[in-house]
């Protein structure tokens, strides 16, 4: 199994923050930007679990999800 975390550099997420807002058309507070990245650094986090848990190649996605 290849570990693709170790390949992906860590994104700049302090540009990234900046370069999105407007283009989402927001307004980006300074005073924001700290608690924007620190969201971004966790929701980075979170895909790379997500991006990194192994599948067969025989999975399918499931037609309909019930709890």
């Amino acid at each position: 199994m290849t570990d693709h975390a170790a390949e992906t550099p860590t994104p700049d997420l302090d540009a990234y923050a900046a370069a999105a807002a407007p283009l989402l058309g927001l307004t980006l507070d300074p005073a924001w930007t700290g608690a924007v990245v620190a969201n971004l650094q966790v929701l980075h986090a979170a895909a790379a679990l997500v991006g990194g848990f192994p599948l067969p190649d025989t999975a399918e996605a499931a037609p309909v999800y019930t709890a």
